[in-house]
């Protein structure tokens, strides 16, 4: 084999772009495997781990852009990096049926669309402010799905938009939903009166899927950045949001997500969700908040879904459950041939979210885990490569993603680390979440169903089961259809759920070894 690579220096492309033209090289004959992404410390070590380092690719800076190919040849390689040449030239040609460029400026953008008022700005988060700032300045509200922005820019920014009277949702920021429009990660749900303001784009995803699963409807969908609830940031966007969906009369609910807020803005925040007179459904995952008149303190992202639904249609809550059920024959075949080695969950994310609301699920079942998004700091993982006991991993963190696609995009990381985790003895279930929708891989069951077949088959050469259960996060009317995503996972003999809860208390039950009925709190009706 030969390993060729190109930098390029101070050059950058979005995550998609790199995503499709990695995929396509790798579909090319010849050619094992092959990477673009941008030459931070974390690439090159994973580069390095995966055998495709070169001296050009060592010497790589953190803002300069990384094309490494491993081919049987060095004709190949080089074909392979031609193509990847004509591929990111191709990024910036006219579309086709268009007499006229694409803009290359946000200035040049504004003056063409002047009835726009939005902006979505996804650039290194080093720029993306700039990009914020002028956005606002012209009168727009702003989608900021970069990450990586400084918190002291977040604060400025966001009381800027207070200011003008504008919504900034972001940084970070990974799912909106306005008027039917998705923005970021976003599912097709059906249109209807609950609004949502999130946090987290996973949760609210999770949360608009769930609520569209019980037959009920999303008016809009506003981010707001992971931070916005912090002491620091004083929930600017939360409360811009509830604002806009407390007099919005299209929106009869209101449901808040996030991971724990500062106490003191959470209590500010839901008395300002209370004020309109509509009923408020809050899923602060984690938090302990006193009782609060008007509003529905819920544990998990399904509650809120159920008591959103419930809340925006009148029915009492006990009777709105969710469609799911597990095949306790198919549990029983997939746990068959455990090891007495076998003890430990291992947890692969692509959603923040998901994946602390899998950890406090499954931490009163089986102790403390350790993660690079703790709930506990003292289980913070010293290097998120390396699994130790009971781990659940965000591959999805800023730390992760800096210069290279999001695991939602791109499965390559996230199928690398599976295979680890199965050939580890220790490893008793795989839990991970697959999420659909616009922005996501085209078809990510079938990327990942290959990947779990090989984990299963490695485990068994050891004389070793390996149940691997997932969390799916989608709608039919997706893209990728989640009926056909479902049968593709279940196919390669994952377990299925689509109840991110449910899903955790499975794992849990899995390596527990608990021979009781699954808890069903998210369907309204307990073990």
């Amino acid at each position: 084999m030969v390993v060729v690579a190109e930098v390029r220096p101070g050059t950058y492309f979005d995550s998609v772009t790199l995503m499709a033209v990695s995929a396509a090289l790798n579909q090319m004959p010849g050619i094992t495997s092959a990477a673009l992404v941008m030459g931070t410390s974390l690439n090159r070590e994973l580069l390095a781990e995966s055998g495709l380092s070169t001296p050009e690719v060592e010497a790589a800076g953190p803002n300069d852009l990384v094309i490494v190919v491993q081919a049987t040849d060095e004709a190949t390689a080089r074909g392979a990096l031609a193509e990847a040449a004509r591929r990111l030239g191709d990024t910036g040609a006219t579309p086709a049926g268009r007499g006229e460029e694409r803009p290359r400026t946000l200035r040049s953008a504004l003056r063409r669309a002047p009835e726009a008022n939005l902006t979505l700005v996804s650039v290194p988060g080093p720029f993306a402010s700039l990009e914020a700032e002028e956005a606002l300045r012209a009168g727009h509200h702003v989608f900021l799905f970069s990450d990586n922005v400084p918190l002291a820019e977040e604060v400025r920014l966001k009381r800027l938009a207070a200011e003008l009277g504008l919504l900034l949702m972001g940084p970070d920021c990974g799912t909106a939903l306005i008027g039917g429009v998705g923005l970021g990660f976003a599912n097709v749900v059906r249109r209807g009166p609950i609004g949502l303001i999130a946090a987290s784009g996973t949760g609210l995803q999770h949360v608009a899927c769930l609520i569209d699963q019980l037959g009920c409807g999303v008016s809009h969908g506003i981010g707001t950045g992971g931070r916005d609830l912090s002491a620091e940031v004083g929930g600017l966007t939360t409360l811009a949001a509830v604002q806009a969906l407390g007099t919005d009369p299209e929106t009869e609910v209101l449901v808040l997500i996030s991971k724990p807020p500062d106490p003191a803005i959470a209590d500010r925040v839901l008395a300002a969700a209370t004020l309109h007179g509509k009923p408020v459904v809050a899923a602060f995952l984690g938090a302990e908040l006193p009782p609060r008149q008007g509003v529905a303190i819920v544990p998990t992202l399904a509650e809120a879904a159920r008591y959103a639904v419930a809340l925006a249609t009148g029915r009492p809550v006990e009777t709105v459950r969710l469609d799911e059920t597990i095949d306790e024959e198919a549990l029983a075949r997939t746990c068959a041939g455990l090891a007495p080695t076998q003890r430990f969950v291992r947890g692969l994310f692509s959603g923040g979210t998901l994946c602390e609301e899998a950890i406090w699920v499954l931490s009163p079942v089986l102790g403390p885990i350790w993660s690079n998004v703790p709930l506990e700091p003292g289980y913070r993982l010293p290097d998120p490569r390396r699994s130790r006991e009971h781990t659940l991993l965000d591959l999805g963190a800023d730390e992760l993603t800096v210069g290279r696609p999001h695991p939602m995009i791109d499965p390559t990381l996230r199928i690398e680390r599976l295979l680890e985790e199965a050939a580890d003895p220790a490893t008793a279930c795989i839990l991970l979440d697959v999420v659909l929708g616009y922005g996501a891989h085209p078809d990510p069951a079938g990327a990942l169903a290959p990947a779990l077949e090989a984990a299963r088959e490695r485990a068994a050469a050891d004389c070793r089961a390996l149940p691997i259960v997932v969390s799916l996060v989608g709608t039919e009317r997706d893209p990728q259809r989640l009926s056909v995503q479902r049968a593709k996972l279940e196919a390669a003999g994952a377990l299925v759920s689509t109840s991110n809860v449910i899903a955790a208390e499975l794992a849990g039950r899995i390596v527990a070894g608990a021979q009781r009925p699954i808890h069903r709190g998210a369907e309204g009706s307990e073990s």
